[in-house]
């Protein structure tokens, strides 16, 4: 592989930086039982892995900035819905919707992954510009700011007001136009193959993938790290 000068680093969000504090399943149940309706962990962790492939990408092109809060709020609502239809009538389904949408609003209800801000306080003693590029609604800058990160980065890129969701090669640009850097001076890290690895590539970015629980899968030939610690030194490799 050839040197290159790396300007900027970019991280998907969920399953990267931070992940949810328990279990979406063990939150959907446990509000779900307090408005009434009963429903396991299990069950709806696999409704929610089921459904949430199906939904249609999480961006609105063309939508006017002021519809986004309503049209991502709308987008989970479906989510949600189809999450709950196999179990019945759930008539205090709006309230729990509602509150439900707040709760993941919550900083509280997310955590930083063990090495997530070593690595991103690491990267700016390098220099490098860092930022976020994720398929996350406009939630995340509340939930940066609350868990203690927001200053770490230098643009926060997210798919409802890109107007495009990763693995659009859209949303990469726009972060790089953000940065004012070149696509082959930047480096993408993110836990899905399809979504970060295809995307940043197709945009021209160096694609990283994070795999913090190895899969058994075909051998990649992409730049693979089990954990944040290890992106340092594979920067090294391209310096």
């Amino acid at each position: 592989m050839s040197a290159r000068r790396i300007r900027a680093v970019f991280f998907d969000a969920a399953g990267t930086l931070l992940t949810v504090r328990g279990s979406v399943g063990e939150i959907y149940a446990q509000l779900a039982r307090s408005y009434g309706k009963e429903a396991t962990a299990a069950q709806l962790e696999e409704q929610f892995r089921r459904c949430f492939p199906s939904m249609p990408a999480l961006a609105f092109p063309g939508a006017a900035p002021e519809r986004i809060p309503e049209l991502e709020r709308q987008w989970w609502h479906d989510l949600v819905q189809q999450i709950f239809a196999p179990f019945g009538p759930f008539p205090a389904f709006a309230a729990y919707f509602a509150a439900l949408f707040t709760r993941f609003a919550h900083p509280d209800s997310w955590q930083l992954y063990a090495d997530t801000e070593e690595a991103l306080h690491q990267l700016r003693r390098r220099g490098v510009s860092v930022g976020i590029i994720s398929n996350f609604d406009s939630r995340l800058f509340g939930i940066l700011e609350g868990l203690g990160i927001a200053s770490c980065f230098d643009t926060v890129i997210i798919s409802t007001r890109a107007g495009a969701a990763k693995p659009n090669r859209e949303i990469f640009l726009q972060a790089l136009s953000a940065l004012e850097v070149r696509a082959e001076e930047a480096v993408h890290v993110g836990d899905s193959y399809d979504a970060d690895v295809v995307g940043a590539r197709a945009a021209g970015l160096l694609p990283v993938l994070l795999e913090r629980h190895p899969r058994r899968a075909a051998a990649r030939h992409d730049p693979t790290i089990g954990s944040l610690t290890e992106l340092p030194a594979l920067l090294d490799l391209w310096a």
